[in-house]
């Protein structure tokens, strides 16, 4: 499922020629077929034309999905770099410098396959009116341009309405491509649901994902920063992440992080010793022995929940936030029940 975002890249009329017209720094291509690489309109003309052969590994190594970004109408404008300006709302922060090498090596071979999706802004000064660009999608693609030295990229120029559509097409366009970092995702997300006022089941219906996915990756944002950092760097991995988010007491948290990081410690060993700690702390606050299988339920049931679980026998504390989590919570535990309480 891809989201309303972007259904709206894909006209369902036919669109005129007369619609687009080129602004000064453009140069106009139109095609009644889909965009293909030609030495006029993907490529600079200093560069030679690979082989259709060549091409087509490529394409498909760049993946079929690409094409729904634009449509057999669509012109293909060639765009000054300079007037194509950053997408505020780009969920990525960390670009990795050997993958945009690689990709503009790609690049310098076999051109730019596919055309950047940006929208026009127009803004009026003393001067007259000043037209620059936002990029949409195709960040990376900018960036390794930018390394060649390219004036120009390809481009389609689309009318996209609301902000919140613009961060959606953003965060399915880069999960396409290469993934985000957890914590670039729960940030993203939660730029939707604060700025934008969209529930965890509203964009989860919206990138084609489960509830549970989002309320999860949300989680992780209630970490502490230098674990999220961490956890942002590939130091650790989400399962540990998510078992940190277990304890509630901060140095004991802070001590089991260190201990991954010193002596690389498998999900496996990490359970066994949180299972260990709040054992002890039981034992010493209630006088009782818990079971350590409690707590790796007491994950299980978080994890297939998408909630805070905390079983405290004879008890089950499930925390929710807003009644769509609780309603999600109630279809995982009885999906037959088909009452909305939302």
């Amino acid at each position: 499922m891809l989201g309303k975002g972007l259904e709206s890249l894909i006209p369902k009329k036919k669109q005129r020629i007369d619609d687009q017209q080129p602004q000064p720094g453009e140069e106009k291509f139109l095609s009644s077929k889909p965009p293909q690489p030609t030495e006029h309109d993907l490529r600079p003309q200093s560069e030679s034309v690979g082989e259709d052969s060549e091409r087509s590994r490529w394409t498909e190594r760049r993946g079929l999905r690409e094409r729904k970004f634009s449509s057999p109408q669509d012109a293909i404008f060639h765009i000054e770099v300079e007037k194509i300006k950053p997408n505020p709302h780009q969920p990525r922060r960390d670009f990795n410098e050997e993958s945009l090498k690689e990709l503009a090596a790609s690049i310098r071979e076999f051109g730019i396959l596919q055309p950047l999706v940006i929208s026009k802004i127009e803004k009026e000064t003393d001067f007259g009116a000043n037209v620059e660009y936002q990029l949409i999608a195709g960040e990376r693609r900018l960036m390794a341009a930018k390394m060649l030295g390219w004036e120009r990229v390809p481009t389609i120029i689309k009318k996209i309405g609301q902000k919140s559509n613009q961060l959606e097409i953003a965060i399915t366009e880069n999960l396409q491509r290469t993934d985000l970092n957890p914590i670039e995702t729960g940030r993203a997300y939660a730029k939707l649901q604060d700025e934008f006022g969209l529930t965890q089941r509203e964009i989860a219906t919206r990138l084609g994902k489960s509830r549970e996915t989002i309320a999860n990756t949300l989680r992780l944002l209630n970490l502490p920063s230098e674990i999220q950092e961490a956890l942002a760097k590939n130091q650790i991995n989400e399962s540990q992440a998510r078992l940190l988010l277990v304890i509630e007491e901060p140095t004991q948290q802070q001590n089991l992080f260190q201990e991954i990081l010193n002596n690389n410690l498998s999900v496996r060993e990490l359970r066994q010793k949180i299972s260990g700690k709040r054992q002890g702390t039981r034992d010493k606050e209630q006088g009782v022995t818990v079971d350590p299988e409690i707590v790796n339920l007491q994950e299980k049931l978080a994890e297939l929940l998408g909630a805070d679980v905390k079983i405290n026998p004879p008890k089950i504390i499930i925390t929710f936030y807003s009644p769509e989590e609780i309603q999600g919570i109630i279809e995982k535990l009885s999906p037959n029940d088909k009452t909305n309480l939302t």
